[in-house]
């Protein structure tokens, strides 16, 4: 048994098909089922379940394969180590970022990075908090940038800005001639969110006191920020925006006119967040800084 036999097994564990494991792994399928085989003869057990159509992992199978996960996350972490030694500021960074963050910070943070870390190759990835973090905690990112408390000890976090958010309604909506909007004025029946699993949708329900499944009355769910304020444009509805995404074309749009939060109960607190275990502090301490120094007016960064 040795690494390359356990980072198949998980390429197969991850793609459920041994054809694209093989191509993920660059190599080719009989070499890859081969060695699988191998590995499940040496172990005494069955890892996959295999058919003409599908491959499932068998209970044993489940516990290997974390195992391995594990085995091979502190092997990366090794390499890691050996990196920050030698040029912490170097090398490339898998950075992860949720939906209602990555559009609106990218454009500002890209050409500081580009000039403050010109040896760092940033690789992006935009998913939903949960998503992220079962990237970091399973090795396939470095550091995200999200909105919530992480929900794992494992996990660490530096925090960036202080966000409020901004009430976006239509041009002809009952409430356009306030120049503040308590969300205690915005009607349920109103509201539009996105959809289940971004954590935009969990923190306006709370600022509305709104059940957590989404039953009073709110009347769509979509699955972009971009849709939603399209149907604001149209007159559909009203929805809270994060005040990053006040530089977006859309604020142009004659359909939709914006207005300040007027409670200044709605806001969240932005951080990066990275495995407990993660080596290149000295990374992480200099992307907050640049972060803290891009963003606009608009938001309280914790450093600049």
């Amino acid at each position: 048994m040795n690494i390359r036999d356990l980072q198949y097994a998980v390429a197969v564990a991850d793609l459920s098909h041994f054809g694209r494991a093989a191509k993920a792994c660059h190599v080719s399928q009989p070499a890859l089922s081969g060695q699988i085989k191998k590995l499940e003869m040496h172990l005494g057990v069955v890892l996959f379940e295999r058919t003409n159509r599908t491959v499932q992992i068998t209970p044993v199978g489940e516990l290997i394969i974390a195992q391995a996960r594990e085995l091979l996350a502190q092997m990366e972490e090794i390499e890691e180590t050996a990196k920050a030694h030698l040029g912490p500021l170097t090398g490339s960074l898998r950075l992860g970022m949720i939906p209602t963050i990555g559009p609106y910070l990218t454009p500002m943070l890209l050409p500081s990075i580009s000039y403050n870390l010109p040896e760092l190759n940033l690789q992006l990835n935009e998913e939903t908090t949960d998503v992220l973090e079962r990237d970091l905690l399973e090795n396939r990112i470095d550091v995200a940038i999200t909105a919530t408390v992480p929900k794992d000890p494992r996990l660490a976090e530096t925090p960036l800005y202080d966000e409020p958010f901004w009430v976006a309604i239509p041009s002809k909506s009952r409430l356009v001639d306030n120049e503040e909007i308590d969300i205690s004025a915005i009607r349920p029946e109103e509201l539009l969110l996105l959809s289940d699993g971004h954590c935009l949708r969990d923190q306006v329900l709370s600022f509305c006191k709104l059940p957590a499944d989404g039953t009073a009355h709110v009347s769509t769910q979509k699955t972009s920020l971009t849709t939603i304020l399209a149907l604001v444009g149209a007159g559909a509805g009203v929805t809270l925006v994060p005040a990053t995404a006040l530089g977006g074309s859309w604020t142009t749009d004659s359909g939709i006119s914006i207005r300040r939060e007027g409670s200044g109960k709605a806001a969240r607190a932005v951080r990066l967040i990275y495995r407990a275990t993660f080596p290149r502090r000295v990374l992480i301490e200099k992307l907050a800084d640049i972060i803290g120094a891009v963003v606009p007016d608009t938001v309280s960064p914790v450093r600049r």
